[in-house]
């Protein structure tokens, strides 16, 4: 069901931009608030799905920036009753939290139900509901800080959602993506989350719908280095595959300069190159 593996993940790179290094007491505080939000998830339990460690992996492709880490987990009861209402919110499936390096303190940043009524216009509260008091225990009692959500002020129907038709069924929109990917020497697959499978072992159908989980420390690390809290929408890099009605399929994944707007009000020029690569990579695949 899920097929994930917690690796060094490079690509997609251009020029490395270097942040002022952060001292080591940031990034123990970074990874003892993370570590407290890991055993939140085993005791309310919750599937862990991938864990990134965004500071460590950019400096090894050698991008400094604030520490930063975010990790993915799964509820899949939840998963399957979103899904059923709107196949496009697998895009912001699973749960995702970020702990990383404020200006002044340790910031853990999530996604909440709010975030998914508002980007997909549902209207089904006690969905939402659902998906909040199961991600809730997970961020109760950190030390010392106060999770907050993704900001949603000017999140309209669809914001940040780019958008391909593939002319392809999902498996081999799926193949041809991974491979195009897989072909830059320097990225490396998290994983994939098959939700249909994940539903239909639950007893709930669904039409096919995969979520692919990459991307690269080095644009990242650029990319995050002055807007670190976008880690939790951005990166990993997510394509969500599902079947569409009329045939073929579509691929939906995330406008980096559009949740840097979010987030900050403002963006960078990484992100629109990050934009622009990405989707002149992924409609090539599609031809």
């Amino acid at each position: 069901m899920f097929q994930a593996s917690k690796v060094a993940i490079v690509g997609l790179a251009f020029g490395a931009f270097l942040a002022p290094a952060f001292a080591a007491p940031a990034q123990e505080a970074v990874d003892r608030t993370f570590e407290q939000i890991a055993a939140g998830v085993s005791r309310a339990g919750l599937e862990p799905v991938v864990d990134i460690d965004h500071a460590r992996l950019a400096a090894e492709a050698g991008v400094e920036m604030p520490p930063s880490r975010v990790q993915l987990f799964s509820d899949a009861a939840v998963n399957s009753a979103l899904l059923a209402q709107d196949l496009s919110t697998g895009l912001d499936l699973p749960f995702r939290a970020l702990t990383y390096a404020g200006a002044d303190a340790v910031q853990v940043i999530y996604t909440s139900g709010d975030f998914l009524k508002r980007r997909y216009g549902l209207g089904d509260t006690e969905v939402l509901a659902a998906f909040d008091a199961a991600l809730a225990p997970a961020l109760d009692g950190l030390d010392g800080v106060e999770p907050v959500p993704v900001p949603t002020e000017g999140l309209a129907d669809g914001t940040g959602i780019l958008t391909l038709q593939s002319p392809h069924d999902v498996a081999e929109t799926v193949a041809r993506l991974r491979a195009i990917v897989a072909a830059q020497s320097d990225t490396v697959w998290f994983g994939e989350v098959d939700f249909t499978a994940e539903a239909a072992a639950l007893g709930v159908d669904l039409p096919p719908a995969v979520l692919l989980l990459f991307g690269g420390p080095a644009p990242g690390g650029v990319a995050m280095a002055k807007f670190p809290s976008i880690g939790v929408d951005a990166f990993c890099q997510k394509l969500f595959v599902h079947a569409a009605p009329e045939g073929g399929s579509v691929v939906l994944f995330n406008s980096i300069v559009a949740l840097a707007e979010l987030h900050y009000g403002t963006s960078a020029p990484p992100h629109a190159m990050l934009d622009e690569r990405l989707t002149a990579t992924f409609a090539k695949a599609l031809e």
